[in-house]
């Protein structure tokens, strides 16, 4: 097999047996970034062997917070599956979550496609059909969460589910860098951030996206939901936990007014 093939299998048969694998780079230092995002693409031509169906992307490592907790210091990309996403409760056992963390993110969902290179913030705006507040849950395949970069892109991003709060809102109007978002655990509060935590900007984050993927023949497309990173740092959850990010239009000429919510209830 290729090294693409060795590893995405590793990786796929770690997810399904639900076990941590040694970090790839120290298994082989030789590995690039672009050995990683063929081994990423690898694991998920397995899953979709499965029948899972690709519904989105996702942006990693944007904030400076999460690129401090993780010691990983550039973006990365990962996709997200039709059974990525939950509705409702979050069971820990039947996702095969391994080390879950819950990070606050503001999601995009796109009415028209948009392909790299060369796409803007105002591109990604354009092609938006609403911003939604949302939950991604990370988690990794890598024994004690102990990534490179190369490890993390590699295991689709360090992703596991996510959800999404109910309320669709136009970003048209909104200051996006901005916005607000107050997280709380168990109804103490936990932690706070700003839209301009992911790459100054939500919208240029996605960009970013758009223009990376294009290097590798991959597009956002029409009906996709885009992660565009976390907003705080990233909490771990175990079964019990509930999760609530409020997000709020921080402009005081708006008086501070809540938009939209999302809860994250382990079990």
């Amino acid at each position: 097999m290729s090294t693409a093939e060795t590893y995405g299998k590793a990786l796929y048969d770690a997810l399904r047996g639900r076990k941590t694998l040694t970090p790839l780079i120290e298994q082989d230092p030789s590995l690039t970034i672009d050995d990683a995002y063929a081994i990423s693409l690898d694991f998920l031509a397995r899953r979709q062997a499965d029948g899972e169906k690709v519904v989105g992307k996702k942006i990693g490592v944007t904030s400076e917070a999460v690129q401090d907790m993780l010691g990983v210091h550039q973006p990365d990309f990962g996709f997200l599956t039709d059974w990525m996403y939950v509705e409702g409760d979050i069971d820990i056992d039947d996702k095969a979550l391994i080390a879950p963390r819950a990070e606050a993110e503001i999601a995009f969902v796109l009415k028209q496609g948009l392909k790299g290179p060369g796409v803007t913030a105002a591109d990604v705006l354009a092609a938006t059909q609403s911003i939604v507040p949302c939950f991604e849950i990370v988690d990794s395949r890598i024994t004690d969460w102990k990534i490179a970069i190369v490890d993390t892109v590699s295991d689709n991003a360090s992703c596991g589910v996510y959800v999404l709060g109910e309320d669709r809102l136009d970003p048209a109007g909104l200051d996006l860098p901005g916005l607000h978002v107050a997280v709380t655990k168990n109804g103490e509060p936990l932690s706070e951030g700003y839209g301009h935590a992911v790459q100054g900007d939500p919208a240029q984050a996605v960009a970013w996206l758009a223009n990376t993927l294009g290097e590798y023949g991959v597009t956002l497309d029409a009906g996709d939901v885009i992660l565009s990173g976390s907003l705080v740092p990233l909490a771990p959850a175990v079964k019990g936990d509930r999760f609530e990010m409020t997000l709020s239009d921080s402009n005081p000429e708006n008086g501070g007014r809540k938009l939209g919510s999302c809860i994250a209830q382990f079990v």
